[in-house]
């Protein structure tokens, strides 16, 4: 019995620990379209967007009203965003995403987990190259009751994919249409769960399973780190 309540506590900490870091990667997202576009999304697409993620990520409303804000604050930092290439082990290559107030902790953070997880930073387009930058918008399947009219709507504004995923539908756009796929769904009505900017890999290796697991161990490292706002790999 003992076991079993230690492990439903530890299932709810992750549950708790996983919200945590996603709230404080939005805040961060929504200081910066703040800085960049002003505190009304009705004018700032950015903001927007970071909105209705907050939103899909169970984000409390005054939570949100809390964080743009204290954005429009003159003596709330600022945040920088970067972007680092690199090598886990057995060549598995990572892009790594991150928004800090300090440049030199972070890359430094980033290092130290790379090089504790036997990987390895790299420079500016050693590993860009096997990625795509892609525009993912996702909607609850309930919001879209002709996906075909929809599908073939969505294709002259920069529609590449789109494919129902259990009871959510995945819109797949380039990077360079991603704001085009934005105004294309407000016009329409159609609320997003999420939309992200994400780094696609070209291709793909496999590992085996003890393998993966090292690789796996450094990603979830990376993410743990408090700078650090998405991983992307090309494991298989």
């Amino acid at each position: 019995m003992g076991r079993i309540f230690e492990k439903r506590k530890y299932k709810i900490f992750a549950r708790i620990d996983r919200m945590a870091k996603a709230f404080t990667r939005i805040g961060r997202e929504i200081v910066i379209a703040v800085r960049e576009g002003g505190p009304d999304p009705k004018y700032n697409p950015r903001l927007r967007l970071v909105i209705q993620n907050a939103r899909g990520a169970n984000m409390p409303k005054d939570r949100i009203e809390a964080a743009i804000k204290r954005a429009s604050s003159k003596d709330e930092k600022g945040f920088e965003q970067l972007l680092y290439e690199g090598y886990a082990p057995h060549g598995i290559a990572l892009m790594i995403e991150c928004a800090t107030d300090n440049p030199t902790r972070t890359v430094a953070n980033v290092r130290h987990h790379l090089t504790k997880g036997g990987g390895s930073l790299g420079a500016s387009g050693s590993v860009a190259f096997m990625f795509e930058r892609k525009g993912i918008f996702k909607v609850a399947a309930e919001k879209i009751q002709t996906p075909e009219e929809i599908e073939l709507e969505l294709i002259d504004h920069g529609l590449e994919d789109m494919h129902l995923d259990e009871d959510t539908y995945v819109i797949y756009t380039s990077f360079s249409d991603f704001g085009n796929m934005q105004k294309a769904l407000e016009e329409r009505g159609i609320e997003v769960t999420s939309a992200e900017l994400h780094y696609i890999p070209a291709s793909r290796k496999e590992l085996s399973e003890e393998h993966a697991k090292e690789v796996l161990e450094l990603v979830e490292n990376l993410e743990g780190d408090d700078d650090v706002q998405s991983v992307y790999h090309n494991l298989g």
